[in-house]
């Protein structure tokens, strides 16, 4: 379990950095060949750019990670996977353009428990047991569901881009499970709350989270 505060922690910071600098390293010395000191302008600025993108993510971080979901030792997990995930996002040539859009993209490639706040596309899909054994539903479950292209709709799950502009903003789809497994749609929702606030209405006692988190 993480002891991770709302601090940035400098043990983080310098894990997504060495973390960063290693796999940088081994696509360098691979078949393509990049000269990191081209690409920034010396070593010097590297190295400035890898303790930039360590630092952003690992502030973002302190807002947007559920920590206490986390199994891992937080800077043990950077560590072994963070450079990794980055530069499969940004390559090795652009990492002077890390932002934060890149931080979720990174939080969800590493399957890490994103907190649903605000307008953040973040993937939602939770289930629960319906405490009303007459109910013809065994469950319902909330997930989050994306519109493509000319109105057919998607789920939104965290193996997708969060920002891929074929698809329009996620909401939440509210779903009733019947005894087979099949999903029966009731409501669609702006927000995570308007979805659990029906589940309790329909099920009172339902134990759907206040505050969920990617999973």
């Amino acid at each position: 379990m993480s002891n991770q505060t709302d601090e940035p922690d400098p043990a983080a910071v310098f894990a997504c950095a060495l973390s960063l600098w290693r796999e940088c390293m081994r696509r360098s010395r691979s078949g393509q060949k990049v000269n990191l000191s081209e690409c920034y302008n010396g070593g010097d600025e590297f190295m400035r750019v890898i303790m930039r993108a360590g630092t952003r993510f690992e502030e973002w971080a302190c807002i947007h990670i559920e920590f206490e979901a986390l199994d891992n030792c937080w800077p043990y997990l950077l560590e072994e996977k963070f450079g990794e995930a980055c530069v499969a996002l940004k390559d090795v040539t652009s990492l002077d353009g890390f932002c934060d859009n890149d931080c979720l993209a990174v939080a969800l490639r590493l399957r890490l428990p994103v907190k649903v706040a605000g307008a953040l596309p973040v993937p939602v899909d939770l289930s629960a047991g319906n405490p009303i054994s007459a109910s013809e539903f065994r469950q319902f479950r909330i997930q989050t569901m994306r519109e493509y292209g000319g109105g057919d709709i998607e789920p939104f799950t965290s193996g997708d881009d969060p920002f891929d502009e074929k698809f329009g903003p996620p909401f939440f789809g509210f779903y009733g499970v019947c005894d087979d497994g099949l999903l029966e749609h009731i409501a669609d929702f702006d927000t995570y709350a308007a979805a659990v606030g029906l589940a309790r209405k329909l099920a009172p006692g339902i134990q759907f989270p206040d505050k969920p988190h990617s999973r």
